[in-house]
């Protein structure tokens, strides 16, 4: 990464670093709104029935994990992802395939935070999460080092954007050399803080974590994590319906925005956590998506529950109520069914009969598949 000149005066440089305040009359009511919505989701997500939990969980989760990396340019793939969880989970949901190590890698770190969310924040677990990330020890195509704190060898930590030559710095971590002493600082509060609400902790602890930037990459993922884990100890349940990444990942660009002001400003992070108890807000909303999706899956196979398919067919069914991308063509089903095109058409023409796939409107050789809508 090259390193330009950094602009102005960042808020770990202020004095008081890193005694943050806010604005308590201008937060109340957003928290107490948020407080309230965030347990009324949780008790009705607790309503639903064992095997419906299980499935919101499932989807939250490989939610969560795909739209994380995603916040920082990286593309997994879902089947991959759901298929990791499912199996760290227990679930039994068909159809699973073989992660890569990166895939297995940052479903652990997100697993381990939100299901292990009461035990210890620890120097030692964040470089555990860390190396879990990048199990090769790189990022892209450059050497990093992997589970250890930066050291600032090739500069100091910036973040950048624009082309080669005109650079703009949004932003300079610590140096290295305070590293120690900053992240010190930060697991203590985290763990013995006893003083500040937990969903506000949440939004505290995303902000100083990200602006310490202690490793070389990574910062953001594991910031979204520790968020994560306090959210999950305010609800004292590791069980998510909701993703945060998810909601900030699609307010990217103002995610970043509120970021980069904040860490311009002073110690009054008062715009940072109205951001983001607005922005969780809007994530209990997208849980709505979530639970049609997985209420969708239980009305689908109940209503073909004496349908009889083979292993095949279920198993691209169950693909495409679990978000297949793009359109289910013959020559994709051959490729994901590992059949030749000939099975996979008579796959496909035996659902047509049953009622359970329709041909889309298109024909000719783009001729596409989808599922038939289901009416009560």
């Amino acid at each position: 990464m090259l390193r330009r000149k950094k602009a102005g005066i960042y808020i770990h440089e202020r004095t008081g670093w890193p005694d943050f305040r806010w604005d308590h009359a201008r937060i109340a009511a957003r928290l107490v709104d948020i407080m309230h919505r965030q347990g009324r989701l949780i008790g009705r997500m607790e309503g639903l029935g064992f095997q419906l939990r299980a499935e919101a969980v499932l989807d939250t989760l490989t939610e969560d994990v795909l739209k994380s990396s995603e916040i920082e340019g990286e593309t997994l793939d879902r089947d991959q992802v759901r298929s990791s969880i499912a199996r760290r989970l227990g679930l039994d949901i068909g159809g699973l395939v073989p992660a890569d190590r990166n895939v297995e890698g940052v479903v652990e770190m997100m697993l381990d935070a939100t299901q292990r969310y009461s035990e210890p924040l620890t120097g030692r677990r964040l470089f555990a999460w860390h190396a879990a990330l990048f199990p090769a020890g790189h990022s892209g195509m450059s050497k990093i080092r992997v589970g250890a704190w930066r050291d600032d060898a090739k500069g100091p930590m910036q973040v950048v954007s624009g082309p080669i030559g005109r650079e703009r710095v949004h932003y300079e971590a610590p140096a290295a050399d305070r590293l120690r002493d900053e992240m010190k600082k930060f697991v203590d509060w985290f763990e013995k803080d006893r003083s500040t609400n937990l969903v506000l902790k949440a939004g505290v602890a995303h902000l100083w974590f990200v602006t310490i930037h202690p490793f070389d990459d990574g910062n953001g993922r594991i910031a979204r994590a520790i968020a994560d884990m306090v959210l999950a100890r305010s609800e004292n349940t590791a069980q998510r319906f909701y993703s945060m990444s998810a909601q900030i990942r699609a307010e990217r660009k103002a995610y970043y925005e509120i970021l980069e002001a904040t860490q311009k400003g002073d110690l009054d992070i008062t715009r940072w956590l109205e951001w983001f108890l607005d922005c969780l807000g809007r994530a209990f909303e997208r849980s709505e998506t979530i639970l049609g999706s997985v209420l969708g899956k239980t009305r689908f196979w109940e209503r073909f529950a004496k349908v009889e398919f083979n292993e095949r067919q279920r198993n691209i069914l169950n693909r495409l109520l679990n978000g297949f991308e793009g359109k289910l063509t013959s020559s994709k089903w051959a490729k994901l069914a590992k059949c030749s095109h000939d099975t996979a058409l008579r796959d496909i023409e035996d659902l047509i009969r049953k009622k359970v796939l329709v041909k889309d409107a298109a024909g000719g050789r783009s001729t596409s598949y989808s599922l038939a809508k289901i009416t009560r």
